[in-house]
């Protein structure tokens, strides 16, 4: 049975439809995302997952319990990281992390927990003292702190730098190790390329794509992109008239064009025909970025 099960889920503020019949499952053990343009419904679909919403239509299981019916069961068995969190700004990461196990019957040791996140050095700091980092790790450990199966973290890097998230990425991959199945909603491309299993592609309240990182980007018109800067102009109509191209763009006199492979030997042999040379010429595969765009016209 898969952890999480929703079905034809269905959502409406106002009489406008913000989730609008989206299915899909998490298998124990994945790391499963969650990917769409602000506003595309991401958020209102895992608030319905957590119990925190109230579906207007279809259904919702975590771990074959109702989030709504069943939420003291639910809130045992899933831990949550909410878009926007903070805590008082006094209170320290000892009495938090102390305050947060009050609330579960058995609890994880916080402090073997707060150690693996790297925050023992940090039990006596206020929370408004924390780095955008710490927060994170904070905020990580109190959805955790529960001992829960499923956890959910909406948007856990954002605001953070490089360095920062590329450390968080590293404890997401240590959760999922330690057993935990992970439901991530970001909107950081490299991040679900890096981190997760599967993903959903949401938008306008419907899944648009479902499938392996690796999957969507093979599914996209252009998943090879080809750039070179040509010895003498070329002409735009024989760029156009090239096979399978899915994008073409021309910057500073260098020419980058999204297609297939077929689209590459095009433009060698157009290139030969022509007897133009390609300076800094570059063939790689595309990126869940152009996927992305391919599947929504947005960006993320």
């Amino acid at each position: 049975m898969p952890v999480i099960e929703v079905t034809d889920l269905r959502k409406s503020y106002g009489g406008r439809p913000v989730v609008d019949g989206v299915s899909f499952a998490v298998e124990e053990g994945e790391i499963f995302g969650i990917l769409g343009p602000n506003g595309a419904g991401k958020t209102t679909t895992v608030e319905c997952v957590e119990g925190l919403r109230v579906p207007d239509a279809g259904r919702v299981r975590v771990t074959g319990l109702d989030p709504v019916a069943d939420h003291e069961e639910v809130a045992r068995v899933l831990g949550a990281q909410l878009q926007r969190s903070e805590l008082q700004p006094g209170l320290t990461v000892r009495e938090a992390l102390e305050l947060y196990s009050a609330f579960y019957p058995r609890p994880a040791d916080w402090r073997p927990l707060a150690e693996r996140l790297g925050l023992t050095a940090k039990l006596g700091t206020r929370f408004a003292k924390l780095s955008g980092g710490q927060k994170q790790r904070l905020f990580i450990a109190l959805a955790l702190i529960g001992d829960p199966r499923v956890v959910v973290l909406d948007e856990l890097t954002t605001g953070l730098d490089p360095r920062a998230r590329r450390d968080t990425w590293r404890l997401i991959e240590d959760i999922r190790d330690g057993g935990v199945t992970v439901l991530l909603v970001t909107h950081f491309m490299e991040e679900a390329q890096r981190l997760c299993d599967r993903v959903a592609v949401i938008d306008r309240g419907r899944i648009a794509a479902l499938d392996t990182p690796t999957g969507l980007i093979r599914r996209s018109a252009g998943a090879t992109v080809i750039s070179f800067t040509p010895s003498a102009p070329l002409d735009a109509d024989d760029l156009d008239a090239l096979p399978q191209l899915a994008h073409a763009e021309h910057k500073d006199g260098r020419i980058t064009l999204s297609g297939t492979d077929e689209t590459v030997n095009a433009v060698i042999t157009l290139l030969a025909r022509r007897r133009i040379t390609a300076h800094q010429l570059r063939v790689t595969d595309a990126t869940l970025d152009d996927a992305f765009l391919d599947l929504t016209g947005a960006p993320a």
